[in-house]
C-alpha cells in the first residue's frame, strides 16, 4: 500500500452510496435465506458472498496475477465450505488446514507468475488476505450450527448491516473529523457505527434483565466496531485504487462481514450473541 491521499479528488456521493446500497442487500441475503430455506440457505447465501469477493478481488485491490488470486480464492472458500460442514460436531479446526494449504498455493501462485515478478510483496499480501476473508465467511456455517446458531447468523447480518449503513451515510453527510487526507471518512460515522451495531443488537436480544442488556450492547458494539473499522479500511483500498465501480462496493459491504464473522463465532460459542 502507498499513501492514502488519491491523485484525483474522490466523490463521496460515488463512494459512499453504492457501498451503503449492497450492505443492505447483502444484509437481505444473509438474513433473508436462512429464513426462507434454513441451512441450505445459509449455505448458498455464503457461498454467494465468497463468490462476490472472490470475483471483486483483482478489480478492487488491483493485485498482480489476479486470475491465479481467483482460483486460489475459489478452491479454498469451497474446500473451507466442504470441512466445517462435514464433521457432526462444529467446529473450526479444520480450517487450519485449508489455511495452510492456501497459504502455500498463494506463494506457488507468485513464484509461477512470469518473471520480473512486479509487485510480488503487496500481491501475495493480497491473495492471502482473500484466503483469510473466504475463510472467515465459511465460520458463518460453523456459527449457524452452534446452539442458537442460526439466530446468531441473523443477528451478525443485521448489526453489521446497521453499522455499516450508518457509517456509509454519516461520512455521506458529514466526514469529520477526517481519519487521513483525500478520504471521505470521519472519526463520528465510527462512533456512530458502533452506536448503531449496539442498538441493532439491542433490539434484536433479550432484554429480560440488565445482565441480558449489558451482554447485547456490548455484544453488537464488539461486532459493529469490527465492521466499521474494516470497512474503513476497505476504503482506503478503494480511494487508493480509485475505484468506484461495482467491485469497490462488494468490497466495502463484504469483508467488513467476514472480518465481523470470527467475532461472532467467539460471541456465540460463549453464549454472548
Amino acid at each position: 500500500m502507498t499513501s492514502a491521499a488519491p491523485d484525483a479528488p474522490v466523490s463521496p456521493r460515488a463512494h459512499h452510496l453504492p457501498a451503503a446500497g449492497l450492505a443492505v442487500v447483502v444484509t437481505a441475503l444473509l438474513a433473508g435465506l436462512p429464513l426462507a430455506l434454513d441451512g441450505i440457505g445459509r449455505v448458498v447465501a455464503v457461498a454467494a458472498l465468497q463468490a462476490a469477493l472472490i470475483a471483486a478481488w483483482g478489480r478492487a485491490t488491483g493485485i498482480r496475477g489476479p486470475a491465479g488470486a481467483l482460483v486460489v480464492g475459489a478452491a479454498a472458500s469451497l474446500a473451507a465450505d466442504v470441512v466445517l460442514l462435514l464433521p457432526e460436531r462444529p467446529t473450526l479446526d479444520p480450517l487450519a488446514a485449508v489455511l495452510g494449504l492456501g497459504l502455500l498455493a498463494a506463494v506457488v501462485h507468485q513464484m509461477t507468475r512470469p518473471a520480473p515478478r512486479a509487485q510480488l510483496v503487496p500481491s501475495l499480501a493480497g491473495v492471502v488476505l482473500l484466503l483469510c476473508a473466504v475463510c472467515a465467511l465459511a465460520v458463518l456455517l460453523v456459527v449457524g450450527r452452534l446452539d442458537d446458531g442460526p439466530g446468531a447468523v441473523i443477528g451478525t447480518a443485521l448489526v453489521v448491516g446497521a453499522a455499516l449503513v450508518v457509517r456509509h451515510l454519516v461520512d455521506l453527510a458529514l466526514p469529520r473529523p477526517a481519519v487521513a487526507p483525500g478520504v471521505p471518512c470521519g472519526a463520528a460515522a465510527l462512533v456512530l457505527a458502533v452506536a448503531a451495531g449496539a442498538g441493532a443488537a439491542l433490539l434484536l436480544g433479550d432484554r429480560g434483565s440488565l445482565a441480558d442488556v449489558l451482554s447485547a450492547v456490548t455484544s453488537g458494539a464488539a461486532v459493529g466496531a469490527v465492521a466499521a473499522l474494516t470497512s474503513l479500511g476497505a476504503s482506503f483500498v478503494v480511494v487508493e485504487r480509485a475505484e468506484s465501480g461495482w467491485a469497490a462496493a462488494v468490497l466495502q459491504a463484504v469483508l467488513p462481514l467476514a472480518a465481523a464473522a470470527p467475532v461472532a463465532y467467539a460471541l456465540t460459542l460463549n453464549g454472548l450473541g
